[in-house]
């Protein structure tokens, strides 16, 4: 009677199957640091500070931000603020990130841009420098007045 015993082929094609199972196996991508601040100066909309959150997946890159700089007068419905978030690439080029898939902001809520899109290359270091954002044919530009913390978006 047989014990079940496998030969070395056996062993070997095994082997070569889990191999080629890693080998075809998504690698993940990750974005450093995830999360952000920095602080905005946004006229005579305000000031304050702003979370910048980033994801990636690919050569595509989402970016979000929130910020207390700009508060919403009324209640804002929900993918009507036309976001663009730009910001320093690898220290000399720029890059853009944009959308308008706010969430709903209630009156006197802290504006949140929902996700912004943009593209990035393996190795790209990204710290935002502007923001403008576009609320019922008003535009609020906002200037970064501090280095991003705990530092550049790395991809």
């Amino acid at each position: 009677m047989r014990h079940g015993r496998l030969g070395i082929g056996a062993l070997l094609g095994i082997g070569v199957m889990a191999a080629g199972s890693l080998a075809m196996a998504p690698t993940a991508n990750a974005v450093t640091p995830e999360t952000a601040t920095i602080s905005f100066d946004c006229g005579s909309f305000g000031s304050g500070t702003a979370t910048l959150t980033a994801t990636q997946d690919g050569t595509a890159a989402t970016i979000s931000v929130s910020t207390s700089a700009i508060t919403a007068p009324i209640p804002i419905s929900a993918n009507s603020v036309k976001s663009t978030l730009t910001l320093t690439k690898n220290g000399s080029d720029t890059a853009t990130f944009t959308g308008n898939a706010n969430p709903a902001i209630p009156a006197g809520g802290a504006v949140s841009t929902g996700l912004l899109d943009g593209t990035v290359a393996a190795g790209d270091s990204l710290e935002a420098k502007s923001l403008v954002v576009v609320v019922f044919g008003i535009t609020a530009t906002c200037n970064a007045t501090s280095p991003q913390n705990p530092g550049p978006f790395v991809f």
